[in-house]
């Protein structure tokens, strides 16, 4: 799987130097009162993908950090809230056993005289 991801990212790379090459000229922006900047064109749309890039990442990990604090925020909340165990009685011994309980006596039914 490395292999693949370095191979897609080296073919990323090549159409990219491919195409800095073959369109190396120099483009003319117009800028206010009658300036003209010659800039060459890869440079160009680097500068424009970084211009689109740059402000939606700058969102993106806002909003992760955020959302990132928030979860935390709640999570210590969920374990304030929740009760804390308490710890099992420890059980006490008898400073004397109990005596054996006395042997019950055998029930007797009353005879009915007829």
């Amino acid at each position: 799987m490395q292999f693949l991801k370095a191979l897609f990212w080296f073919l990323i790379l090549g159409l990219v130097a491919a195409f800095a090459v073959t369109n190396w000229h120099p483009v003319e922006i117009h800028l206010w009162s009658g300036l003209v900047a010659d800039v060459n064109l890869p440079f160009l749309l680097l500068i424009v993908y970084l211009g689109g890039l740059l402000p939606v990442l700058a969102i993106y990990h806002t909003v992760r950090w955020r959302n990132r604090s928030r979860i935390a925020m709640l999570e210590r909340t969920i374990e304030d809230l929740r009760p804390a165990p308490s710890p099992a009685p420890v059980p006490v011994a008898d400073p004397e056993p109990a005596p054996p309980a006395p042997p019950e006596a055998p029930a007797t039914t009353p005879s009915v005289a007829s």
